[in-house]
């Protein structure tokens, strides 16, 4: 960790100094996100009253908002640019970008159009652009991974997703960080980048104990399950931190007719029975997938089914997890708020919106000190001590 002896310091307590002045950028759609982030670090960094902010190293540190004025402008042809609205110079800036978020739009030749993850993915390479090389590091915060399901090959095919971390790093990204990426092995194609894809299994554990308040969590009561193969590490360290036995499905295709179709969903693992099941996935598009593996764990017994996932895209839209809580056989929806929900999500009440908004001020205010980030990423402590409390204001 990057330190240095501020006079009068204890020589026991070194203060961590940050790299640079902290620069957020925000690009369009993400506005309401930042702010909150934003929010966070100028309260926690007005808080900090044992630094000493006079010193040349904390230049820049103390402000009212860390958040840099920015612009992608389109013309009238759809063509477009990145624009700065202040120096950049020496900042350590983070570019936080949801490419998700189709209610954004621009004009061509007079015809409205919606943005398309190649449109923000675009508007980000626009402003990495702009900062010319002034700024002193570059950090990019992709909640959704750009393309991240499209990460390997197996016909004469793209890899987008691999195309696009080589192009950040080629732009002098120095970090990358994003959530519950599809498939993380695509870092490989960036091996000498920092790429962290980071899981919110604290904050949707917190969510479920502080909206439900009659879970028993032992294994005689409630699993873990994945909703397929792909998922299973995924589903395993949600278990792993709640003591809890995990079970999957795996999707039998009929490989004799055209385009493979899904047959069954197998399902293996211990009787559900009577217990309350979390299925854990990292996206939620369609829902398909979700509700089917909900009524067939219902069929087998399974009492309450919570269904967890970092993104709730939901393109297929909500009706049919209307009509699946409606019908008993889903009790709650959680997704995050990491990227932009559709018109009405919130207002349901099968679903619960998980915040991660100081998660990501985290995030960043560590980062720009240099520090560890292994605490962030491995909170088992914070979700021992969440679950302990939820067990403990029970008997009471």
């Amino acid at each position: 960790m990057s330190t240095e002896k501020i006079k009068g310091r204890s020589e026991q307590k070194p203060v961590s100094v940050p790299f640079g002045p902290l620069g957020i950028v925000s690009l369009a759609g993400e506005e309401s996100f930042v702010k909150e982030v934003d929010d966070y670090l100028e309260k926690w960094r007005a808080e900090r009253d044992d630094l000493e902010k006079d010193h040349l190293l904390f230049t820049g540190y103390e402000r009212e908002s860390y958040i840099i004025g920015s612009k992608t402008p389109r013309f009238g042809s759809g063509e477009g640019k990145g624009v700065f609205e202040e120096s950049v110079r020496g900042y350590d800036l983070y570019f936080i970008s949801d490419v998700t978020n189709s209610s954004i739009t621009y004009k061509v030749n007079g015809v409205e159009n919606h943005y398309s993850p190649d449109d923000h993915f675009a508007d980000l390479k626009r402003l990495i652009s702009a900062s010319a090389g002034r700024a002193k590091r570059l950090t990019v915060i992709m909640p959704y991974l750009y393309e991240g399901r499209q990460d390997a090959r197996t016909e004469r095919e793209s890899l987008d997703c691999a195309q696009m971390l080589q192009e950040l790093e080629e732009m002098g990204v120095s970090t990358i960080i994003t959530f519950d990426a599809h498939e993380p092995r695509v870092q490989n194609a960036i091996p000498l980048t920092t790429f962290e894809s980071v899981t919110p299994v604290h904050q949707h554990i917190k969510a479920l104990l502080n909206s439900v308040p009659d879970l028993t969590i032992d294994t005689d009561h409630m699993m873990v399950i994945s909703p397929d193969e792909a998922g299973m590490p995924r589903a395993i360290f949600f278990a792993n931190n709640l003591g809890l036995d995990m079970g999957m499905f795996y999707k039998r295709r009929d490989y004799s007719a055209e385009g493979n179709p899904v047959v069954a969903f197998e399902f293996l693992g211990a009787d559900v029975t009577g217990k309350d099941v979390l299925i854990v996935d990292d996206m939620i598009s369609s829902g398909g997938t979700m509700v089917d593996v909900a009524k067939s764990l219902k069929k087998r017994g399974a009492k309450r089914v919570f269904c967890f996932a970092s993104f709730g895209l939901f393109t297929g839209g909500l009706e049919k997890f209307d009509v699946a809580n409606e019908f008993g056989i889903i009790d709650k929806v959680f997704t995050t708020d990491l990227i932009h929900h559709p018109d009405g999500l919130v207002e349901k009440p099968w679903y619960k919106e998980v915040k991660l908004a100081k998660y990501v001020a985290l995030i960043i205010d560590t980062l720009n000190h240099n520090a560890s980030m292994d605490p962030l990423l491995a909170p088992y402590e914070r979700i021992a001590n969440k679950v302990a409390e939820y067990k403990e204001a029970q008997k009471k």
